[in-house]
């Protein structure tokens, strides 16, 4: 025979069950999509993402096993160079793979201006650089950003090989509590 319960403690198990419910279903998360522009310059006085290791007697470059760069990449409202600055991607990128098809990123993007100043989004994966569409997790943030969680892509606009400089669409899909 099955062992029964008491009345009272029937009462109190769904209505713990209950408020569990209605919490869960209360705490949706808040989704929206920002869309922000990186420029990245590699070479010259003003360059913003540079390699500062690598293996010894191998040229340092993206395509080459164990690279280490360093970046600082100002992120703007539009493609444009002389758009509004809003903040600055910071981090390391390491080449990953031996063929040198993937980098494994860790990147902060910092915000300074009004709306989000003092916020981050931190970005980490693996990142497939010979496609133009790379999608990221965003692993967390602060200030404005605190407990996000989503992905973002990376869309080459344009690149010039000539002085290796880049922009880059960051179109972030976020989920905030």
């Amino acid at each position: 025979m099955a062992p029964t319960f008491s009345n009272p403690i029937k009462i109190i198990f769904f209505s713990m069950l209950l408020l569990i419910t209605i919490n869960l279903a209360n705490s949706q998360p808040n989704r929206s999509t920002l869309v922000f522009y990186m420029q990245d310059v590699g070479k010259g006085p003003k360059a913003t993402v540079s390699p500062v290791i690598g293996i010894k007697d191998k040229v340092w470059s993206y395509n080459t096993f164990g690279t280490i760069f360093v970046v600082d990449d100002p992120i703007r409202l539009s493609a444009s160079p002389t758009s509004t600055q809003i903040g600055s991607a910071q981090g390391v990128i390491t080449v990953t793979s031996q063929d040198g098809a993937n980098v494994n990123i860790v990147l902060s993007i910092v915000f300074n201006n009004a709306q989000y100043s003092g916020s981050t989004l931190e970005i980490q994966g693996t990142s497939r650089q010979r496609e133009n569409l790379r999608e990221l997790s965003v692993v967390g943030g602060t200030g404005r950003f605190r407990f996000a969680k989503g992905f973002i892509v990376f869309e080459t606009i344009s690149y010039d090989g000539s002085n290796n400089q880049s922009v880059i669409r960051l179109t972030i899909t976020l989920e905030t509590p």
